[in-house]
Parts: structure tokens; sequence; C-alpha cells
């Protein structure tokens, strides 16, 4: 049997540790993913309302397959109404669980508030021992002419050198660095005893006045922990400022929608009108002018149910977009959503939804903890301008090469110990540093005052918002009464001859103006009550992107 060469054990053996210490890209992203996860679990009870399910893996692509479907033609869209035939008709609900899912800016700010967990695993990472570690073997030959001897010598030498090493650094700011390190040497012509060696150290470096203590070390871990804390609150206030503008977009569909009927409506009702007075004017009992009045008017009402219907489907295609799907999906929006909706007004004055707000806010939490940061960040560059002194100890102990393997003999060894000094002469970045934090200090007091009046600001301004909704509403109610007797009188006097077309022409368009002011004035109150609870801190968001009702939270 032949013999394995000895130059191959170690290096085939080399070949082998490094194979098995290399991992897969699979196995990074897994152990990435699952870290990030942990760190986003463990801070989510300290943020209310936070996703509890949240993860960046997307959604498999959208399946309508589980809505409804539309059997309905619906008149007044005229001949475009056969294409809603067989359409997925999506309720709000749905509406919004589809944005979550595929929304692509939805998915983005997911995706940041993990890069910011995957940052804070890197900093947490810090403070714990790092080990690293490394080994090489080279195999030498020699070929030398030997000085009187016509003749070439060969030698051949293998040499192994192995070394570990783990860092740590403590909370107190020491730093302890250790390292196990082996060679080995071997000629296999002439003296072929190995030659081995190996040696344990350990070093360990304490700051005693700039970088001592745990404020000051911890600093890095502390703030990176709160960054995740505020980046985690943010994408909280995104959601439910996402939720709400799936709904006014939604709702807005649904009203394009409702303006489209109103206009389909408003031109029958001119067409009969058309038809009636061209009757009177061929006996006579009405002025071609009159008559070419109201056919003028005919015209303009068909252009606007025109321009209604198109405005419809743009405004549809870009919801489907905004939900995260494909413009060529065919569905349509839940009407029943509309007819359901309800003038509910909040209990309350302003003073007391500002005074809700300044309690409640996430980013209000935020910014309260944005000026502890400053004040104590002030604290760690004040450290910054001390004197540098360290206490270095380190001690090495050597290899037993009587053993098969070198390992540490415990009996000699060799220790150190000394004081390293740097004087403050060269200051000023450490300066600068300082005066900025103290002028930090100040402008977070500031910014936190100005947040808390703009807060106040917004809750006022939703107040109003809200109440002029609903006065609008109150009123579009009366107009729409005050527009269909005045149709119905105008009506009935061109029927006996007596009216004048641009009576009645002023009267239909009222009409259809008065309808439409009353739908947008039902939806402007519903998305005014959304962000006013927004605004006030209490909207809260299910996982699925709807939200609770306030009045069940009570």
């Amino acid at each position: 049997m032949r013999k394995l060469c000895p130059a191959v054990v170690p290096v085939g053996l080399l070949a082998v540790l490094a194979a098995l210490s290399g991992c897969t890209a699979r196995h990074y992203r897994q152990s990435a993913d699952k870290e990030a996860a942990a760190v986003i679990a463990q801070k989510t009870p300290r943020v209310p309302n936070m996703d509890t399910n949240f993860t960046i893996e997307a959604a498999a692509a959208a399946s309508l397959t589980n809505l409804p479907v539309s059997g309905r033609v619906e008149e007044f869209f005229g001949a475009d109404g056969a294409r809603e035939k067989g359409a997925r008709v999506v309720s709000l609900e749905a509406a919004l669980d589809l944005a979550v899912k595929h929304n692509r800016t939805y998915q983005t700010r997911k995706e940041v508030l993990y890069l910011a967990a995957l940052d804070l695993t890197l900093v947490r990472y810090q403070f714990t021992p790092i080990f690293s570690g490394g080994a090489g073997a080279t195999h030498t030959t020699t070929h030398e002419a030997q000085a009187g001897v016509d003749a070439i010598v060969e030698e051949r030498s293998l040499s192994a050198a192995g070394n570990a090493r783990m860092d740590v650094l403590l909370r107190s700011g020491a730093r302890l660095a250790t390292e196990f390190s082996a060679t080995f040497f071997r000629f296999f012509t002439g003296d072929s005893r190995p030659d081995k060696s190996s040696q344990l150290a350990a070093t360990l470096t304490q700051p005693l006045l700039r970088g001592a203590g745990y404020k000051v070390t911890m600093e890095n871990l502390t703030q990176a922990e709160r960054d995740l804390l505020y980046d985690l609150r943010d994408f909280t206030l995104f959601r439910k400022q996402f939720s709400v503008d799936i709904a006014a977009a939604f709702y807005g569909v649904l009203q394009n929608r409702d303006a489209v009927r109103n206009s389909w409506r408003s031109l029958q009702s001119f067409r009969l009108n058309v038809e009636r007075s061209r009757a009177l004017a061929q006996e006579g009992r009405l002025a071609q002018s009159e008559l070419d009045r109201i056919l003028q008017a005919e015209l303009t009402t068909e252009t606007a149910w025109v321009n209604a219907v198109r405005t419809y489907r743009q405004n549809l295609d870009r919801f489907k977009i905004q939900l995260g799907l494909s413009g060529d999906v065919n569905l349509v929006l839940d009407d029943l959503e509309l007819t359901q909706l309800r003038i509910l007004h909040p209990a309350l004055s302003a003073e007391e939804a500002a005074q809700v707000a300044v309690a409640t806010r996430l980013d209000l939490y935020t910014r309260r903890e944005q000026v502890e940061d400053a004040v104590r960040f002030v604290g760690v560059a004040a450290n910054a301008l001390r004197p540098g002194l360290d206490l270095i100890t380190s001690v090495s102990v050597p290899g037993n090469a009587t053993r098969g393997w070198p390992d540490p003999d415990w009996r000699r060894y060799q220790w150190s110990a000394g004081l390293d000094l740097e004087l403050p002469l060269d200051r000023k970045g450490e300066r600068n540093t300082y005066r900025f934090s103290l002028i930090a200090r100040e402008r977070a007091t500031r910014e936190l005052d100005l947040a808390v009046d703009n807060v106040k600001l917004d809750v006022y301004n939703d107040w109003r918002t809200l109440d002029q909704a609903r006065r609008n509403y109150d009123n579009s109610v009366i107009g729409v009464k005050l527009s269909e007797r005045r149709v119905e009188e105008q009506q009935l006097r061109a029927e006996l001859g007596l009216g004048k077309a641009l009576d009645l022409v002023d009267a239909q368009n009222a009409l259809l103006a008065s309808k439409n002011d009353l739908t947008a004035a039902l939806v402007s109150h519903t998305i005014a009550r959304l962000r006013f609870w927004q605004n006030m801190g209490i909207l809260f968001i299910k996982d699925n992107g709807q939200w609770e009702n306030v009045a069940e939270n009570k």
C-alpha cells in the first residue's frame, strides 16, 4: 500500500476545516431574519398598536378568487357598463387587507424598519465575545548543489501555524483580548524531529478617565436601542396614516361613481324635458329659442356625464395600483359601503381632544425621549474632554513542548501592568462636539415645545374641519330637498307652457350639484373623523389595516 505523504495530512485537514467552517448564504439570511425578528418582537410590546405579526416576507401574488363576483350591468355607465359584469367586488375591509399585503410603499417601510433592527443586532454584537481564528500550512522543497560534490541535495520541510482569538468589550469600558497561537515546523530530511511552540496571551485595557464608566461605554448601544424604538413608533404612525389614506381613496372612488350615477339621472331628466319641449314647440306653445336652450343644456349635461365616467375610471385604475394590484384587474368597489356611511360626530370639545393628543401621541413620546438623549450626550461629550489614562495588564503562558501537542504550561508565565497616559493637548474636535451637544440639548427642548404646539394645532384644525363637514352635510340635505322641489315645480310649469327653459335648466343643474355635494359632505365628514381620531392618537389599526371603531374602545 502506498504511504500518504505527511505534508498532505495537515494541508488536507486544513481544507476540510475551512469547508466545515463556511456557512451557506441561506444560513446567513435565515440567521439575520431570526435575529432581527427577535429584536422587533422584544420591543413591540412597548409600542401601542404596533403590528404584532410583523414580517418583511412579501405576500404571494394577490388572489381575488375569494371575493364576490358582480353580476350587474349598471345603466348609468351606458355602453361601458357591461365591462363590470364578472368583476370582483371589493369592500373597504378587503381593500385595506389587499393594501397592507401588496402596497409597494408599505413593503418598503417594513424593510426600512427591518434594516434598523438589523443595525441594532450589529451594535449589540460589539458587546459580546467576538471570536476569530486562522491557520496556515506550507510545504517547502529546496534543491541545492552541495559544495565539492557533484550532486543535488533536496530538503523538504513542513511548517504550520494557527491562532484563535477572543475580544470582549466590557460594560465598564475595559477591553479584554485573549489569543492562543501555535506553530509547528519539521524537516523531513536530516534532523526530522518536529519543532513545536505555543503561547496563550491575554491583555486587559481599562480606561480610568476618558472612556471610563458604564454610561459612556454603553452610549452607542443605548442610543441604538432607543432609535429602534423610535422607528417602531414611526412605523406604527405610518400604518395609521396609511389606513386613513386608503379609506380616503376608497370613498373617493365611490364618490366618483356616485357622480356618474347623478350625472346619468340628470341627463335622462334632460332628455325627457327635451322631448316634452319639442312637442310644445311643434304645437307653437314654446319658442324655438327656449327649445334650443334646453337642447344645449342637454349636450352640456351629456358632456359632464362623459367626463364623470372618465374621472371614475381613471381614479379606479389609480386606486388599483395603490392597492398594489395591476391596473388590468377587473374589480369594482362595493357601493354598499357608501350607503352605510353615517354622520357620527364626536361629543368632545377641541380643547379636550388636544389634551388627549398631548398625552397619547407616539411622536410626542419620541420627542420627549429625544430630549433625554440630548442631555445624556452632553455627559458623553464632556467625558471626551478628559485626559486619556488607561490601565493595561497582560499575561502570557508559553506552551509545553514536551507533550504531543504544545498546550500551555501553567508553571511558567509572564505578566505585566502599567499605565498609558494621553494628555489633552489637542481637544479642538472634542471641544466642538461638546459645544454642539449643548446646542443640541437646547434645540431638542425647543423642538419638543414646537411639536406639542403643532399637535394641538392639528387637532384644532381637524375639529374645525369635522365641524364644518357636519354643517356642510346638514346644508346639503336641505339643498337636495329644495332642489328637488324646484325641479318638480319647473317641470309642472313647463308642462303647462308657463315656465322658462332657463329656469328648468338651472333647477336641474342645482339638483345635480346638490346631490354631488351631499355625497362629498358625507365622505368628507367620514375621512375628517378618521383623521381626527388619528391626530388624537386614539385610532387603533388591526393587522389587516382595518381600524377599530373608537366607540368600541370606550
